[in-house]
């Protein structure tokens, strides 16, 4: 059973409660509101101690794990665990044991996958490493210890993603989340305050998953591998068309979907914003009837 009213994710899982404002998409910080202001159960800002969720809590991504089957057979997907909406899995102020106990839950929980949400890109890697050190995920009793690292083989069901506002957030953080090794990126922009070119990103080349020929589709995508002839093989394109409708036009607006969760490369991102019906509907004529891009 679905637990969160996100669109683009099943679950909502925190495995703590606190933050510090470091962005001006903190500014009217919806978790700080309700956990500090209105329910007293933290103080939020620099210096305060997070306050570490119950056991019956941490026991929940175990009952969603038990679920996978009964999830695939109904949705024919994996469920999506979104962490964390009232704190952030990177923050400098969190006790690095709870970390290490987080990344042990996701270890325990391969069929889930998780959806890892910063403003901390920048502590993202070494943190990855240092709460994964000792876990052996990929069970081969510790014997290739260089595999261990996350950084040398990321854990295929986890998701990490940078929170982006506007253009400053874009150009400094969006090359340190490439840097992170993850089975998916992918930004949050929201609330977006400001036009973002995102076109430096948004490559529309793509490689053949067996014969690692790279091509140009800007002008669509091939069912198949016009090189090697392998059908299913390559990875979501990017088309021009829409493209150029979500850089130039509808973060231009500021503006959209509600949500939605786009491919481009080797990134996912998704927009948010006060709704505005015009860009509504540019949005929907760039998709057309194809959805080429999305994953829903």
């Amino acid at each position: 059973m679905k637990n969160s009213n996100i669109e683009w994710t099943d679950h909502t899982f925190n495995p703590w409660i606190g933050c510090t404002k470091v962005s001006p998409g903190c500014d009217n910080c919806y978790a700080e509101q309700r956990m500090d202001k209105r329910l007293h159960v933290v103080n939020w800002g620099p210096g305060q101690t997070r306050k570490r969720t119950s056991v019956a809590n941490w026991r929940e991504p175990l009952k969603w794990e038990r679920n996978h089957a009964a999830f695939f057979a109904e949705h024919g997907r994996r469920q999506r665990v979104f962490c964390a909406s009232l704190a952030d899995v990177f923050d400098n102020e969190v006790d690095p044991q709870w970390r290490a106990d987080f990344f042990s839950l996701i270890a325990a929980t391969p069929n889930l996958d998780w959806q890892l949400l910063t403003k901390r890109i920048g502590n993202a890697d070494w943190m990855l490493d240092a709460a994964t050190d000792g876990i052996d995920f990929w069970g081969d009793g510790g014997r290739q210890m260089s595999r261990d690292y996350f950084s040398n083989q990321p854990w295929p069901h986890v998701w990490i993603g940078a929170s982006i506002v506007n253009q400053a957030e874009a150009d400094r953080d969006i090359p340190k989340l490439l840097a992170v090794p993850a089975a998916k990126r992918f930004l949050s922009m929201e609330p977006l305050l400001g036009p973002v070119d995102l076109g430096a990103w948004l490559d529309p080349w793509e490689e053949c998953g067996y014969c690692g020929e790279s091509f140009d589709f800007e002008r669509g995508r091939p069912d198949q591998c016009p090189e090697c002839g392998q059908s299913g093989c390559m990875g979501t394109g990017f088309g021009s068309e829409l493209r150029n409708v979500v850089v130039a036009d509808v973060l231009a607006f500021g503006a959209v979907f509600g949500f939605k969760l786009i491919q481009a490369g080797k990134l996912f991102f998704l927009v948010g914003g006060d709704q505005q019906a015009g860009s509504q509907a540019r949005l929907n004529r760039g998709v057309g009837g194809t959805q080429q891009g999305l994953l829903l």
